[in-house]
């Protein structure tokens, strides 16, 4: 795996194949896979988790007037344990059309743990950032982890 740029990690009092739903399932990941103060565009999330499938979402960014898309394939899957993918990135609807599964990309890992009465997960991106941008992209990832966290409690 390329170099390690940061990881967010949370504990929650649920079983793990719950949480590993909310990671997987395209309904889940519309209602939650995003910051707290953001949306996803409705219709966006796809996710075929299994090794080569697809997985997608866009997010509203209505501050700065853009839309946000993520896209990927899945390269690993071992429900109830991990999950790998890549993660491209656009500002662009066309290019978030075409979801090219070249286009650079970081991979990202999300690994997810049966603690007894609780469940842990733990998503980690690697690849090439300059330094603030990481920092800003784990903070990011902390407020999914908020939107995540409500989401569970629902």
């Amino acid at each position: 795996m390329d170099d390690f740029l940061y990881a967010v990690e949370r504990e929650f009092d649920l079983p793990v194949d719950i949480l590993w739903a909310a990671w997987t399932d395209p309904v889940a990941l519309e209602a939650w896979y995003h910051p707290t103060d953001l949306s996803v565009v409705p219709g966006s999330v796809v996710s075929d988790p299994v090794e080569g499938g697809a997985w997608s979402v866009a997010i509203d960014v209505p501050a700065e007037g853009v839309v946000a898309y993520f896209w990927g394939r899945y390269t690993a899957v071992a429900p109830n344990a991990r999950l790998d993918h890549t993660l491209a990135y656009s500002q662009s609807a066309e290019e978030f059309a075409a979801r090219d599964a070249d286009a650079p990309h970081h991979p990202v890992r999300i690994e997810v743990e049966n603690r007894g009465f609780r469940s842990w997960v733990k998503f980690s991106q690697f690849g090439d950032l300059p330094e603030a941008e990481a920092l800003r992209a784990q903070a990011g990832m902390e407020s999914y982890f908020d939107s995540l966290a409500a989401y569970l409690t629902t």
